[in-house]
């Protein structure tokens, strides 16, 4: 079996003092050296508790208002040192370098620093050295000392302590050095981001503490991990635990809502099934929404994902507790709401938080990663641009709106119909235009919904005329699409011959 090392010596030094009396006095207990400096020294005392001022060990005080406290080579030559080796065991004495058998740091709080607006003078400040390089020396020398680097760590170190009775095993230690390198490097990509915003060198850094493992990614043979602070975006009031392809279909789900969100916004359900929407509306009441969301395609809303943008009351509870779905999200719920969506086990049920979603999207490609600006373009009626002799109506430039917004969320290629604020028939994902054109067309058909008089949004330009003559032969009676094609006259000729309106926005939306 291997043999535990004793903790005889302890450096402590942390900015947050939260937990670290239970150590002090465990260490304490077991007759443990400790060193220190500043506030922590000052923590020590105040728990009666007998700790050596570095400064005293160092014979130099600190300096440069604090910055430089802890580098010095009777510090670091503690942690450094080989205790099986010769030659370091005579310099320690011939130095009177004492060993140092246990680090317990914490750094300053930058990421908390600069998440609080503070100035750049401030942010400067809370960049770590002398924590960050006490951190490093201890992991790496984890064959003889112990490195705590963590609040978060505090507790399992105590059991450790309590168990085997003071002392740690190479295991021990080489799994904290693991958390001591991860605890630095994600504080050095803070950092380095930090000062990328202006700099823009072109490097990739991403740091992600929060992991938990999933019952399996998007098939069960495939293993699968979510890397990311749920709790920051949603408070989870029931259900079982989100799967990998519940993830993608919540954040389909957030990110096309959040295009509907203000106190001016009309009430709004979308649901989704493998990233699209497939049944979305607007209504004078969330019941009214979520009845003519459904009805797009009932189908596919089966296991799927519903979102609203208003608190979920009774009566629309009340329909969706009729359908059987993996998740449902909104900004809240009343309690009667609450009690009937509980009563099925399994059924996820979210409270989305205000966020922001990051200002860049990432994606695995070939043997690396594509980084892009997210796109946070809304086409607006202030970005239309008329180019039929016939201009749309009030009605239908806010039906080509929201079919553009849905457009925008739903995998190229894709058409989507709208007729009065709901979505009638998409077609999404297709090889060719009109593959999608004729999809959405029968889609529609199948449901029973009468496209005369609805409006048609393109997620790209019509290479060809033939997207508006099919339209146009289904009832279509206004079109939105980006432009840009070099035949656009030959598509504005066809509307203008046979009465329909039409507007380009200037902005492709791909979602590939």
């Amino acid at each position: 079996m291997e043999q535990a090392l004793p903790i005889r010596s302890a450096l402590i030094s942390v900015f947050h003092k939260d937990g670290l009396a239970p150590i002090v006095e465990k260490l304490n207990d077991h007759g443990v050296t400790i060193y220190s400096t500043g506030g922590t020294e000052q923590f020590i005392k105040d728990l009666g508790i007998p700790v050596v001022a570095v400064e005293d060990l160092t014979e130099y005080p600190s300096i440069l208002g604090g910055r430089v406290k802890t580098l010095h080579p009777k510090i670091f030559g503690g942690i450094l040192n080989r205790q099986n080796h010769a030659g370091d065991q005579s310099q320690m004495a011939e130095f009177s370098i004492p060993q140092i058998d246990l680090v317990i740091v914490d750094l300053y709080p930058f990421e908390q620093t600069v998440a609080s607006g503070a100035d750049a003078q401030a942010i400067i400040e809370k960049i770590d050295i002398g924590g960050i390089s006490l951190i490093r020396a201890a992991a790496k020398n984890f064959a003889d000392t112990f490195c705590l680097s963590s609040v978060a760590d505090y507790q399992e170190f105590l059991d450790l302590l309590k168990a085997q009775n003071g002392t740690t095993t190479l295991a021990q230690r080489k799994r904290f050095a693991a958390k001591a390198f991860a605890c630095s490097s994600h504080y050095d990509t803070a950092i380095f981001n930090y000062f990328n915003q202006e700099t823009h060198l072109n490097h990739l850094k991403l740091s992600v503490d929060q992991g938990q493992s999933l019952r399996y990614g998007e098939n069960p043979h495939q293993k699968g991990e979510f890397f990311g602070a749920m709790d920051q975006m949603f408070d989870k009031l029931h259900g079982k635990e989100l799967s990998y392809n519940n993830l993608l279909d919540v954040d389909a789900a957030v990110q096309l809502m959040n295009e509907f969100q203000g106190s001016d916004a009309s009430p709004c359900f979308a649901i989704l099934k493998h990233n699209n929407a497939c049944g979305m509306a607007q209504g004078n009441s969330l019941s009214e929404a979520y009845a003519k969301a459904l009805a797009a395609d009932p189908v596919s809303a089966f296991g799927g994902v519903l979102i609203a943008n208003q608190k979920i009351d009774l009566e629309t509870a009340e329909q969706i507790h009729e359908l059987f779905c993996e998740v449902v999200i909104a900004p809240g719920f009343s309690q009667e709401a609450l009690a009937l969506l509980s009563q099925k086990k399994n059924r996820i049920i979210l409270v989305q938080k205000l966020f922001s979603s990051p200002d860049y999207t990432l994606r695995t490609c070939l043997n690396g990663v594509l980084r892009q600006e997210r796109d946070a373009k809304t086409d607006k009626q202030s970005d239309l641009t008329v180019v039929t002799d016939q201009a749309p109506t009030q009605a239908q430039i806010d039906d080509l709106l929201f079919a553009s917004v849905i457009c925008k969320h739903t995998k190229s290629n894709t058409i989507v119909f709208v007729k009065d604020g709901q979505l009638y028939a998409s077609g999404t994902g297709q090889t060719s235009r009109v593959d999608a054109l004729r999809q959405a067309i029968e889609k529609a058909k199948s449901f029973n919904f009468d496209l005369n008089g609805a409006v048609m949004a393109s997620d790209a330009f019509f290479p060809f005329p033939d997207c508006v003559e099919i339209a146009d032969r289904a009832g279509i009676k206004a079109v939105i699409q980006p432009g840009g094609s070099i035949k656009d006259q030959l598509s504005i000729d066809y509307c203008n011959a046979h009465n329909l309106s039409m507007v380009f926005t200037g902005t492709r939306h791909f979602k590939h």
